[in-house]
């Protein structure tokens, strides 16, 4: 059991990085293919392992942070991601998953509404009284860049609503007859470019000695994120127009209507679209869209299957990072044969050493490719990849390519094996790899500047200690000249800064009130907040959600600390106690505890409370209710409702729900064939629900 933890908590690692990789450094290390990948091996984990469920294999961040020289907006409604299947199989088991969830026999028609998934730029616009007030990029889900002017430029979207082919669309299209337009509204939908567009504009681009673009969604991004509107009306533009978020009262009952009423008050909509009955027209639809895909007129990279019924959408409710009544169904890769010339090594924040192919750059579906990752060092072994060899490359996603295979008959007569480096290229420190694990690793810790440097970035990012203008680029620069090397060192730099030879002020790209800039920035981060503090420490596994879950439960950092230190006895109340926070399963809590076990993490964390507040925890807001604030667990066989259905009304109620029995359980809702833990709550005296009484009690709620 030890080793299928530790291989489950190394992809978490692995799924950490790649996040970090393409969220906040924008460089993607995987194609979304092998990212989904890794993903789906992880849900396989913890199908397999229902114990070392974590949040972080939740995938729950989505998108990245608001660019800066734009104004941020915080969305109505966060504007999710949508989980990807990469399979036909995906597919049946998304539908088999809402028909589970909804208790919808097969007997039952289950209407999907399919429509192309364009790929452009995701945008949010607000309407008040049919006026657009702003539009926003998705940016970090919550937040977006503030692009209203530019947006005002782009002649398909709008400045006013109004029903552009009448205010009655009937009810069999599951709009109201009324067709009112709400007062406030929030339309999303893909800003994007038309490939003849495109390429007219890489001429005029090349001709002029301006950018030239990679394809035709980073042309549509590039364009709308121009802090001169001028240059964004000059760029071709369009919008189609396919979702909600916030609107202030209902005006359709399907997914269809919504998109029938966007289309009378003047959005575009992207075709073929289609209302599926059954998997057998999914399948035919995608087939077809596949097809025609290189006749149409813009880009798509797949096709979007949404459940039709609005009600059931509100059933079926949200994951972390997407809606569980959407998916996407990405189209196949596209492959090209190139060469690889050399394989390089980069180093991880978690010291994690990441073989690269660096290739000779080949076009694939229209993108230059020059690099693939090649994960690790039984990837390289496995495919025998060789400095040199002919490869089948592929990509999905316009991101770098992965190695599908090595064209042996061309491989050179001198060509050898790829010797996996034993020694940090960063640092020259030694390389492990444990007969356990898939990963090499550096031993240097922070004394490695590839981990030391990430780690600050990490420890200064948008979800820890976000301090602006201390980016990067500051943090690589700062890190070089010695001005910061361990956290604390950051609140120490404005007091050394004074006594120094060459002052801040006086360095090259700095100046007064810049630095000034920087050590207010710096000042107004002396007090954090709990969650923020928690995930800036980077803990392995430990993400954002995970983070605010710890809070929540220990309210401060003294008792989280005492506790993860008592924890360290797996027999302990303080271990238990960690396991019940919701999540958080023995391969997370063990991180947990192995990072509060070591003493130089202590030694930082000491050093920095000297500079640091930590704010305590606000407690929850008060809920009213009979379930407000308890903890219920659920077993056995439930007949009229879902298990995830009813988890997910629980939590609606203002309940936890929890995995095992303890005393500090409030219910118990027994179904049919309850084993031990309705024992085990007979034992503590806990109350006890059949699934009756619990569906009387909720009925009014």
């Amino acid at each position: 059991m030890d080793k299928v933890a530790k291989e489950y908590r190394e992809r978490l690692k692995r799924l950490e990085e790649l996040d970090e990789a393409y969220y906040t450094n924008d460089s993607p290390l995987l194609s979304d293919a092998q990212y989904d990948e890794l993903r789906r091996e992880i849900e396989a984990f913890e199908r397999a392992h229902p114990e070392l469920m974590t949040a972080q294999s939740a995938a729950r961040k989505v998108g990245s942070k608001p660019a800066k020289g734009f104004r941020t907006i915080v969305h109505h409604v966060p504007m999710l991601s949508l989980t990807n299947a990469m399979t036909d199989e995906d597919v049946t088991d998304f539908i088999t998953r809402v028909r589970n969830f909804l208790s919808i026999p097969d007997s039952e028609v289950l209407e999907i509404l399919a429509e192309p998934k364009i790929d452009g730029l995701s945008c949010s616009l607000y309407y008040e009284g049919g006026e657009l007030i702003y539009a926003a990029t998705r940016g970090d889900g919550e937040t977006g860049e503030d692009i209203t002017e530019n947006v005002r430029t782009i002649g398909s979207i709008p400045q006013n609503l109004s029903n552009t082919k009448g205010g009655n669309l009937g009810t069999k299209s599951g709009t109201s007859p009324a067709l009112s337009i709400p007062d406030k509204i929030e339309i999303r939908g893909e800003i994007y470019m038309d490939r003849e567009d495109f390429a007219a504009l890489n001429a005029a681009q090349q001709k002029s000695g301006g950018k030239i673009f990679a394809n035709p969604r980073n042309a549509a991004a590039g364009s709308v994120r121009q802090l001169d509107a001028a240059i964004t009306a000059a760029r071709p533009l369009k919008f189609f127009g396919y979702a909600l978020g916030l609107h202030s009262h209902e005006f359709a009952a399907t997914q269809d209507g919504i998109n029938q009423a966007l289309n009378a008050w003047g959005f575009a909509q992207a075709e073929p679209r289609k209302l599926c009955r059954n998997l057998e027209e999914i399948f035919e639809y995608y087939h077809t869209v596949e097809t025609i895909r290189p006749d149409l007129k813009y880009d798509i990279d797949g096709v979007v299957y949404k459940v039709n019924r609005l009600d059931y959408q509100v059933r079926l409710g949200f994951i972390a990072r997407a809606p569980r009544w959407a998916v996407a169904h990405k189209f196949a890769a596209q492959q090209a044969h190139t060469i690889v010339r050399d394989i390089t090594i980069q180093v991880g924040r978690t010291g994690a050493l990441t073989p690269v192919a660096e290739l000779e750059p080949i076009t694939v579906g229209g993108v230059v490719v020059g690099r693939a990752t090649l994960h690790n060092r039984d990837e390289i072994e496995r495919k025998d990849i060789r400095i040199g060899d002919h490869v089948i490359v592929q990509r999905a996603g316009d991101v770098i390519p992965q190695i599908v295979a090595v064209v042996m008959d061309q491989r050179p007569a001198d060509s050898s094996k790829f010797i996996f480096p034993d020694h940090c290229p960063a640092c020259g420190a030694r390389a492990v790899r444990h007969a356990d694990e898939v990963v090499t690793k550096c031993t240097g810790g922070l004394s490695c500047p590839a981990q030391a440097v990430e780690r600050l970035k990490h420890f200064v990012s948008r979800l820890g200690f976000d301090i602006e203008g201390l980016g990067a680029k500051i943090i690589e620069e700062f890190y070089q000249d010695q001005f910061i090397t361990n956290p604390a060192e950051i609140f120490t730099l404005e007091a050394r800064d004074a006594h120094s030879i060459t002052p801040l002020r006086k360095r090259a790209g700095w100046g007064d009130l810049s630095a000034k800039n920087l050590f207010a920035a710096i000042d107004a981060r002396r007090s954090i907040s709990l969650h923020r503090f928690i995930y800036a420490l980077g803990i392995p596994q430990v993400g954002e959600s995970t983070a605010k879950k710890l809070a929540a439960h220990y309210r401060n950092f003294s008792d989280l600390r005492t506790s993860l230190q008592s924890a360290q006895d797996q027999e302990s109340t303080a271990y238990a106690e960690l396991l019940e926070i919701s999540d958080i399963g023995h391969s997370v809590a063990q991180d947990l505890i192995d990072f509060f076990a070591e003493a130089h993490n202590l030694r930082i964390i000491d050093n920095l409370l000297q500079h640091v507040h930590i704010d305590d925890h606000a407690p929850p807001a008060p809920q009213t209710g009979v379930f407000a604030g308890k903890t219920i667990v659920f077993t056995g066989t439930l007949s009229t409702i879902s298990r995830n259905e009813a988890k997910a009304r629980a939590e609606q109620l203002g309940a936890k729900v929890a995995g095992s029995i303890s005393a500090k359980t409030d219910y118990l809702v027994a179904g049919a064939d309850a084993g031990s833990k309705l024992k085990k709550a007979q034992e503590l005296g806990i109350k006890i629900l059949s699934e009756d009484e619990w569906a009387l009690m909720i009925k009014n709620l």
